[in-house]
């Protein structure tokens, strides 16, 4: 018999031993919570998102459940993570890709009066072959044939170019009456606006003016992995010849 914790003769009983958790019971905790903030997480929010930033199907999933499906903050992190890859391929050479051409008619039954070769490159043979890469390649060709642009990237401007168009401008904005401490901003403007309409990079993208080709080609390398780069173009139009 025993009596207030101790056995009959003075003895004490000795303690029940502690009970601890299941070994596995806090991470089937966490399993659990991350399946519940799936649960949360629709289908729309990651075509959405993914739209967005052009990120990987695994790294929307991870954003939307690390931020608990808060869409902002995880359009945040993708937007950083994808800065960080982008300057990484930076670095890298782009030493394969294709050569895409697209034709226009003005007429069906009139032949071609139109034309654009441009060169997509990117790092590997693989991405190359991709439906992704070569659809990528087909809507610049379309999209350089409708915009007209006449270089790749601003630093490919001549600095004469620059310096007439600046010249051109400063003198417009004189006729024009504007006050003299205005003008140097009136021609800085209009000198952006020339190069946004003149450099592909720099161009909106025809089928969706919110989105220039330069962050278009940034979208391709997040989804693809890879580099991806304009080498050069070039457009034929026998009305301009």
């Amino acid at each position: 018999m025993s009596v207030g914790g101790q056995r009959a003769g003075g003895e004490v009983a000795p303690r029940p031993a502690a009970r601890h958790p299941h070994p596995g019971h806090r991470e089937h905790s966490t399993h659990t919570d991350e399946k519940s903030t799936m649960a949360d997480i629709t289908a729309a929010d990651i075509r959405k998102l993914r739209e967005l930033t052009g990120a990987g199907m695994s790294d929307v999933k991870k954003a939307l459940v690390d931020h608990d499906g808060d869409f902002e903050k995880a359009k945040a992190w993708l937007r950083e993570k994808g800065k960080a890859q982008v300057a990484k391929r930076a670095a890298r050479s782009a030493a394969n890709g294709l050569v895409e051409s697209y034709l226009h008619r003005s007429d069906p039954q009139l032949p071609p009066t139109l034309g654009v070769l441009v060169e997509l490159r990117c790092e590997t043979d693989f991405v190359a072959k991709t439906e992704d890469f070569k659809q990528l390649a087909r809507d610049l060709a379309q999209h350089i044939a409708a915009a007209d642009p006449l270089y790749v990237s601003a630093d490919q401007v001549p600095n004469e170019v620059l310096e007439a168009e600046r010249r051109i401008y400063e003198a417009a904005a004189r006729e024009e009456g504007k006050p003299e401490p205005a003008i140097a901003k009136i021609v800085d403007g209009r000198v952006n606006g020339y190069l946004k309409a003149s450099v592909l990079l720099d161009q909106p993208w025809v089928k969706d003016g919110k989105v220039t080709i330069g962050s278009l080609l940034d979208r391709a390398g997040a989804s693809l992995g890879e580099k991806i780069e304009v080498g050069r173009f070039s457009r034929f139009n026998i009305r301009q010849a």
